[in-house]
């Protein structure tokens, strides 16, 4: 049934403004019905919208292609990465195309900034035949700014979870033995961009709380001896407070995303100390590679993590909460096993096998007919 209303949508409907365009020569963007609009920088947008057109192509061949030129696309399913690309695309776009955004994390109280763009955004919504959002807390946000119910979908972020599995005991002594980490250490992992701009960071992004995740592995760091590592752009002002707490660290930006798996082989506890969140990736990847997981209840965190079931939970900011979470977590000797497969468990509905077929089901094809 799928499969049909695909086929129709192909040869009329959407498909009929761009096929027509492309015989008369004319370039607007991938000879596909859905375009997922991504950024130019290799980080999480890009990553969401590879995944889910990669899954989408191998369900439905030549239906889903990202693209970082939106502004010719006619006729189309255009889903932008996130609320603020749509915002900044949208208003000179064509009436022609059904527009879709997501909207993975935001609220008024982040600053004035975000709340006059939020007001933007709720203002754009008449234009838009979707939302596609990733957490129930933001879900029930939408909705209690008076977005319609018919409007929002909520479609986790996804993970791969052939890639990101559990390491045996020589996978993980061989990334510790890499980063040159010795075997005392309890090595913490924060994988995340936590910086203002794209360069050194030194500037904090105070939203994803790197002041909360150094006041925490302080606090950690009195009872063991902690090794935290770090990967993403922008890790300045959390490299110089590690040092200033004369923490040992390193920091390895990786090529691909891919190259993440090993760093994660490498951890005991991954640390999310963020005030908002939509995901973040590192709290799936972490759940499905077998660490335990300590994150403050933000994004997705709330939907995957039952504390002291898959991991551990606290609220934002409560710095001694989220370090009595870790030590618990740490000190789990008998435990450990059965909540890192009680974690990679939980994890599994967020496959992007299921997140790219949701997509083309709950959002796309809806939308194509």
């Amino acid at each position: 049934m799928l499969k049909d209303a695909l086929r129709a949508a192909r040869v009329r409907g959407y498909c009929h403004a761009w096929r027509g365009l492309g015989r008369l020569g004319v370039d607007r963007g991938p000879k596909v019905p859905v375009c997922f609009v991504i950024e130019n920088a290799d980080w999480a947008i890009r990553w969401v919208g590879e995944h889910i057109c990669g899954e989408i192509e191998r369900l439905s061949p030549n239906t889903a292609a990202v693209t970082t030129r939106p502004e010719r696309l006619v006729g189309r399913v255009v889903h932008f990465g996130s609320q603020y690309m749509w915002l900044a695309w949208g208003h000179a776009m064509s009436a022609d195309n059904r527009y879709v955004t997501s909207f993975f994390h935001g609220k008024p109280e982040d600053g004035p900034e975000v709340a006059r763009h939020i007001d933007a955004f709720l203002q754009s919504v008449p234009r838009l035949s979707r939302i596609v959002t990733a957490a129930r807390i933001v879900e029930q946000r939408l909705l209690d700014w008076g977005v319609p119910r018919d409007k929002i979908v909520r479609i986790p972020i996804g993970v791969d979870t052939t890639l990101f599995t559990p390491p045996n005991r020589e996978q993980k002594a061989a990334a510790r033995a890499a980063l040159g980490i010795a075997g005392h250490h309890v090595v913490i992992g924060s994988f995340q961009k936590d910086g203002v701009g794209w360069q050194d960071g030194k500037e904090p992004k105070l939203i994803k709380g790197p002041d909360v995740f150094l006041d925490t592995v302080a606090r950690l760091n009195r009872d063991v001896s902690v090794f935290v590592l770090l990967t993403g752009p922008a890790r300045g002002y959390v490299k110089a407070g590690l040092e200033a707490h004369g923490i040992p660290y390193a920091h390895r930006y990786v090529p691909t995303h891919g190259d993440l798996a090993a760093c994660y082989h490498a951890l005991d506890l991954y640390l999310i100390s963020s005030r908002e969140e939509g995901g973040p990736m590192g709290l799936m990847e972490s759940m499905a590679s077998g660490v335990p997981v300590v994150s403050t209840a933000v994004g997705m965190a709330p939907d995957l993590i039952e504390d002291g079931v898959t991991g551990g939970l606290a609220e934002s900011e409560a710095v001694e909460a989220l370090a009595d979470s870790c030590h618990a977590l740490l000190g789990a000797a008998d435990n450990g096993a059965a909540l890192r497969a009680a974690a990679r468990k939980a994890v599994m509905v967020c496959d992007w096998k299921i997140v790219g077929r949701d997509h083309l089901e709950r959002v796309y094809a809806p939308l194509m007919r």
